[in-house]
């Protein structure tokens, strides 16, 4: 889930351009479609569904449009919805490029079939680690699953050891997450390819009978700040956000890193891809290259989203562990099952 700005959920930045249209319509010119060649420059417009930070995409939009000249229309919306409209509108679909928050939605479109192969060239600029292993789609950011706790009440010596301690009964009405969140949902889909179905399914029990449903990380967060429960699983940048504004929401709340490669150390990629019904392949490729570059993770390491930047060598905010030190779990993006998680959590009365 993310933090909105005020915007309309559609930004569409440009008209379609007149130049290079033929006499007879308005379709793409020739140089706007089809696959992107190597070294080839793209040109024109592209369309990219966005379910990450609005202020961050429009970051990325406004820089990458002002280095190319190509026109970009921003259509925001939510991790699953956006899927779901990506594979319902299939070959037909405008878009051209789809940016998430985090990986199961990603694993989703590519498990339709709808991905193009993303460039080598922006493949480079990513680690391995920072994208699936099947290449369709790569990472443009990440962020670290925490435990926030009220710090008034409790020390880290008081805290579970692992993210599966949470289902033990001295945390009974303690603790708090979003199960509807597609941020949670990430993270019980890393639980799931790390430690399989049964234990899944059972801490997933314990988390109905332990925890407190709120909708929405921030209002988690908020809960813990003025003493309703202990402390919530949530994701780093929530903090973070608040502090960098007035911290009135986290002043009573610290951050704990479960570390050890434990479930709760789960680091979610934000993924990026291109669409194989793109009709302007090489502009989306291009976008795509620009985000995971240098100066598209420079925007993302010097702005207010509070997100990993995780390619082109480029550093994480300052303000941020650094990503060594999280010592997160290995996990292949391309294998989050969103749509078995939801079922497990459904079924455990959590959805």
């Amino acid at each position: 889930m993310k933090i909105r700005s005020h915007a309309l959920a559609g930004i569409a930045l440009a008209a379609t351009a007149a130049l290079g249209l033929s006499a007879c319509g308005g379709g793409p010119t020739p140089a706007a479609s089809g696959s992107a060649s190597a070294g080839g420059a793209g040109s024109g417009e592209i369309t990219v569904y966005n379910a990450q930070h609005e202020d961050l995409t429009q970051a990325w939009v406004d820089a990458f449009t002002k280095e190319t000249g190509i026109k970009v229309t921003v259509r925001n919306g939510e991790d699953p919805e956006m899927a779901n409209q990506i594979i319902q509108e299939g070959a037909a679909s405008p878009a051209d490029v789809f940016l998430t928050e985090n990986s199961p939605a990603m694993a989703q479109v590519e498990n339709a079939g709808l991905f193009a192969d993303v460039d080598q060239a922006t493949v480079a600029q990513v680690p391995a680690n920072f994208r699936p292993s099947t290449n369709k789609w790569t990472g443009i950011a990440a962020r670290s699953t925490v435990l926030v706790y009220d710090k008034t009440k409790l020390t880290e010596d008081k805290l579970p050891k692992s993210m599966l301690d949470l289902a033990n009964p001295e945390w009974k009405g303690r603790w708090g997450a979003s199960p509807s969140g597609a941020d949670f949902q990430a993270i019980v889909a890393a639980l799931l390819e790390l430690k399989g179905e049964t234990a899944t399914k059972e801490w997933l029990k314990a988390m109905k009978d332990n925890s407190k449903a709120y909708k929405g990380n921030s209002t988690a967060m908020k809960a813990v700040n003025a003493g309703e429960i202990d402390a919530a699983l949530i994701y780093h940048y929530y903090y973070f956000g608040d502090q960098a504004k007035t911290g009135e929401n986290s002043k009573n709340v610290s951050q704990y890193y479960f570390k050890n490669q434990d479930p709760g150390a789960f680091l979610s990629v934000s993924g990026g891809g291109v669409l194989k019904s793109s009709k302007n392949a090489a502009a989306a490729q291009e976008f795509l290259k620009f985000v995971t570059g240098k100066k598209g993770q420079e925007i993302l390491q010097k702005g207010t989203s509070f997100e990993y930047a995780i390619a082109s060598d480029v550093p994480a905010n300052d303000k941020l562990v650094p990503v060594k030190d999280l010592q997160a779990p290995t996990v292949d993006p391309a294998k989050l099952n969103s749509e078995k998680v939801t079922d497990l959590m459904t079924e455990a009365g959590l959805l």
